[in-house]
């Protein structure tokens, strides 16, 4: 889902640190095995090197997240940010993939579902995250490619 505010409106609120922006920022729960695997996904695969990951549990990921209606407290969605524009849930994923190129722009596929059915999927998936992929601690990964993306 696209959260409708204008591009990079979170550079005019003053509870977000600065932070570099350019390219695509991932904020993802740094206490969910599937994040983390996302995370590590993302990592493995951005030839570029151009994306960011930031800890929903940061002080800049709390901010992000709240800048975005998004509760860090409990999250049950990530949040994805592509050239100022937020995005959340499977639509986010989508966007990821279709970022990362090569095989995984298939992902758009997902977008054939109608709206109401992706939402559901996700949110299902979101709710029993730790029960089906259990906890983790993204922050002290010793994988060296997704180290040096994560703003902590």
């Amino acid at each position: 889902m696209e959260i409708k505010q204008r591009q990079f409106s979170y550079r005019d609120d003053a509870s977000i640190p600065p932070f570099p922006d350019q390219g695509p920022v991932s904020v993802m729960d740094a206490s969910c095995g599937l994040c983390a695997k996302g995370a590590a996904w993302i990592a493995r695969n951005d030839r570029n090197q151009e994306f960011r990951i930031i800890p929903l549990q940061s002080k800049l990921g709390e901010a992000l997240a709240s800048h975005y209606g998004l509760d860090p407290a409990n999250p049950s969605s990530w949040l994805f940010l592509e050239n100022g524009t937020a995005y959340t849930s499977l639509d986010a994923f989508v966007r990821v993939g279709e970022r990362l190129g090569g095989v995984w722009k298939t992902l758009r596929i997902l977008m054939i579902l109608p709206k109401p059915l992706r939402d559901r999927m996700y949110s299902v998936v979101a709710r029993n995250r730790y029960k089906f992929f259990g906890r983790t601690d993204l922050c002290s990964t010793q994988d060296p490619e997704l180290r040096k993306r994560l703003l902590l």
